[in-house]
């Protein structure tokens, strides 16, 4: 009876045993499952052991002003702008690793826009979602002209704040326009905008 009772016990913490590994085991996977998803939303590399300059942040400036003078000439020549366009956005913005912040600089009601097709409505217009885009990049501009007050490297990711200007394909004042813009680099180490925010100067009214 007794060797019953000690074979009884051992079978039954045997058996609790396996559950329990089986639990955590169960967890673990759960965990790892979550984490891949969490990955795949955001994966961003914003570590510090990535280095950014300032030299970077403003070639990568440079380009992104001369991206947009591109889509407006393909615009006036009666080009694929749209095709332009996109290229311009998957090439200076950071999509594809995660959401990137837009805040365009012309417009009062979807002011902050989250995805693709917002910042490529907010260039060249025609989505319906977005009614009150007429096509910043095919005005068209002839040029862009960049004016950091600063930029400041904190860890992986480059913030720079400033004025840029803009100047009419037909002629006329430059149009001035702040900016604050968030950089970081992508998995081939390429900088990327994660976020884009701009706005027309404060024009304060004689009287309030």
């Amino acid at each position: 009876m007794k060797n019953r009772l000690n074979i009884f016990r051992s079978a039954s913490v045997t058996f609790m045993l396996a559950l329990f590994i089986s639990a955590v085991l169960s967890i673990g996977l759960i965990s790892c499952k979550s984490s891949e998803k969490g990955s795949d939303r955001a994966s961003i590399n914003t570590s510090v052991n990535v280095v950014i300059t300032e030299a970077e942040v403003s070639q990568a400036q440079q380009a992104w002003g001369e991206g947009i003078v591109k889509i407006g000439e393909v615009y006036k020549s009666g080009g694929d702008y749209k095709a332009a366009a996109t290229e311009h956005i998957n090439n200076f913005y950071n999509y594809q690793e995660g959401t990137v912040l837009f805040k365009p600089t012309l417009v009062s009601q979807k002011q902050f826009r989250l995805d693709f097709q917002g910042a490529l409505s907010y260039f060249i217009a025609g989505d319906s979602s977005y009614p009150e885009d007429h096509g910043f990049a095919i005005k068209p501009w002839s040029s862009v002209r960049w004016e950091n007050v600063e930029t400041k490297i904190v860890g992986g990711v480059a913030l720079a704040m400033g004025n840029y200007y803009f100047t009419p394909v037909a002629g006329g004042d430059e149009v001035k326009v702040e900016y604050s813009f968030a950089y970081v680099k992508d998995r081939e180490g390429k900088l990327k905008i994660i976020l884009h925010d701009s706005h027309i100067p404060y024009s304060p009214a004689d009287k309030h």
